[in-house]
């Protein structure tokens, strides 16, 4: 299974890079990480917002490829514990088909996108920084993982 992150935001620190490549080098071939990167909706003094964000949908549903589960992560989705995405995973890994993760840009996914993917998860109530949405990402897809083949990472 693949898994790919659509992440709205570029030219990440060196930091960030690391710590996602820390967790994808430990992921199998059968459960791949790929982030790719889509460049923000102009933004600026006296900016539409609204134009920024459909400017970014519009980025994103390029790269959808209509084949993959879509998952919005967003503020108001659903919370899942790690195991809730262990099993997730699983059923993902099951189904057969890839997955394709959805992160907006600083005012978040436009609402026409979100209501089109197959699931909202929130990873936390807090507005998390784009950097270290990704480095956690990467780290509980790995976690969630290892519960899945029993390694003890995950005590």
């Amino acid at each position: 299974m693949r898994i790919r992150l659509l992440a709205v935001g570029t030219k990440m620190p060196a930091w960030v890079e690391q710590g996602v490549e820390t967790y994808r080098k430990r992921l199998p071939r059968d459960f791949t990480l790929e982030i790719e990167e889509i460049a923000l909706g102009q933004r600026g003094k006296n900016a539409d917002i609204a134009k920024a964000r459909a400017q970014e949908a519009q980025r994103i549903r390029e790269k959808l490829r209509g084949d993959e589960i879509v998952v919005a992560l967003e503020v108001k989705g659903k919370p899942w514990t790690t195991e809730q995405l262990a099993q997730e995973a699983n059923a993902w890994r099951t189904e057969g088909r890839d997955v394709v993760l959805l992160v907006g840009g600083p005012d978040g996914l436009e609402p026409a996108l979100s209501a089109m993917a197959d699931k909202a998860w929130s990873l936390s109530p807090l507005t998390l920084p784009h950097p270290l949405v990704r480095i956690m990402l990467a780290e509980q897809l790995y976690r969630a993982w290892t519960l899945l083949v029993g390694h003890p990472y995950h005590r």
